[in-house]
């Protein structure tokens, strides 16, 4: 009984809001409509946008009015149905009329931005957007759009997406945006401080909360990004998150805890250069030698890159440590033919030949070639000075 009486107070409720509906289209064109031989359909019309006949319905308009019309409320109805429609080159037209008589109608400076990104014509759009924020400089939607259609200036696009995030610092697209071009720049601190704000906001928003944890352990955050990232977690075991909270372990030290977590990621195949590297330094750390040569050979596997250099170095240095002079030589060896000899690597060949495996020549030859190298002179003061005075010692 109380249901059918809820579906019948339903059905009038339904019936009510369509006939408002009808009402409200016919007060829309009345004024227009009563100049004409013909008058508007309401109902055939109602059903055209209802079941999303655009292009229908803008035909229908067409029908009644003539080409030439330059009423404004009529151009903008045929103008919208045409644009729902996908019909841009109408649409466009049809704006454009309006435009003509309201230069400053802001609504058709949108739509006419609108179409012109959906053709391609970047510039285009952008100049209407520019007309947008002249006549309203605190504009959102206009600062947020330039924002998106700046591809050739990082810059510019931040000076956009500043005034947008200072007129809503609560936007999470804008919020987003702005942090990762400041994180491009480098600059950390105001990058946390605008997810932070927007957080604040919705501190159930996950997006933003997955992109400060990367900025927070730039920031050496490290706890934060645990007590956040482990949240997270908890609702889903994201391969990003995943290496944030992992890096934040290793740099407090919490080396089992790091492995533990980059380990999911090899069960998920997701690991990459940077995540077996920190693997290898991990197992090294815990002098566990043989994982850790391991590791950085799958390190090198994983991606040869401008870090393959250092990778080859850990490797040498982990061979060192466990008493294997002639596997560091190979490995040092080995890194020298990437990119630009390292002197550093030629300082560790010096220092194997010499101090490990007593062969002079060997060792004066790299010393030589560590000084030709041009090391750093404030980095690698020591060095240098114990290079020269062993050069002195080894040709007695």
């Amino acid at each position: 009984m109380e249901f059918n009486k809820l579906t019948n107070n339903l059905v009038f409720l339904m019936a009510f809001m369509k006939n408002i509906f009808l009402f409200l289209i016919c007060i829309l064109f009345q004024q227009t409509v009563s100049a004409q031989t013909r008058t508007i359909d309401a109902e055939k019309l109602l059903e055209f946008y209802q079941t999303q006949r655009y292009a229908e319905a803008a035909q229908y308009l067409q029908s009644i009015y003539p080409d030439g019309t330059q009423d404004v409320k009529v151009l903008n109805q045929i103008a919208y149905c045409n644009l729902m429609a996908g019909k841009l080159p109408e649409a466009e037209k049809n704006y454009l009329k309006i435009y003509a008589q309201q230069p400053t109608f802001l609504p058709v400076l949108f739509s006419l931005s609108s179409i012109s990104v959906r053709k391609g014509q970047n510039a285009k759009a952008k100049s209407f957007l520019k007309n947008i924020i002249q006549l309203d400089s605190n504009n959102f939607k206009a600062y947020k759009q330039l924002a998106d259609l700046t591809v050739d200036s990082l810059q510019l696009k931040v000076s956009y997406l500043n005034k947008a995030n200072r007129l809503n610092a609560a936007d999470p697209i804008v919020a987003y945006d702005l942090a990762q071009a400041y994180k491009l720049l480098g600059l950390f601190q105001p990058a946390y401080d605008i997810l932070k704000t927007a957080i604040v906001a919705d501190t159930s928003n996950l997006f933003l909360l997955e992109a400060q944890l990367p900025i927070a352990n730039e920031l050496k955050k490290y706890d934060e990004v645990i007590a956040v990232g482990e949240k997270l977690l908890q609702n889903e075991v994201d391969a990003n998150v995943v290496k944030d909270v992992g890096k934040a372990y290793f740099f407090l030290k919490n080396y089992q805890k790091c492995l533990l977590l980059y380990q999911i990621l090899e069960k998920m195949d997701k690991q990459t250069e940077a995540t077996l590297y920190y693997m290898t330094l991990c197992y090294r750390e815990q002098k566990k030698y043989e994982l850790a040569a391991t590791y950085a050979k799958k390190t090198i596997e994983e991606g040869i890159s401008v870090n393959t250099v250092n990778y080859y170095a850990t490797l040498g240095a982990i061979y060192e440590a466990n008493d294997q002079p002639t596997n560091a030589i190979a490995a040092y060896k080995k890194g020298l033919s990437f990119n630009k000899p390292s002197a550093s690597l030629y300082y560790r060949l010096a220092l194997v030949y010499d101090l490990k495996l007593k062969q002079a020549k060997n060792a004066l030859t790299y010393y030589n070639l560590y000084l030709k190298s041009k090391p750093d002179a404030d980095k690698e003061k020591e060095q240098i000075e114990y290079t020269k005075s062993r050069i002195l010692e080894l040709k007695k």
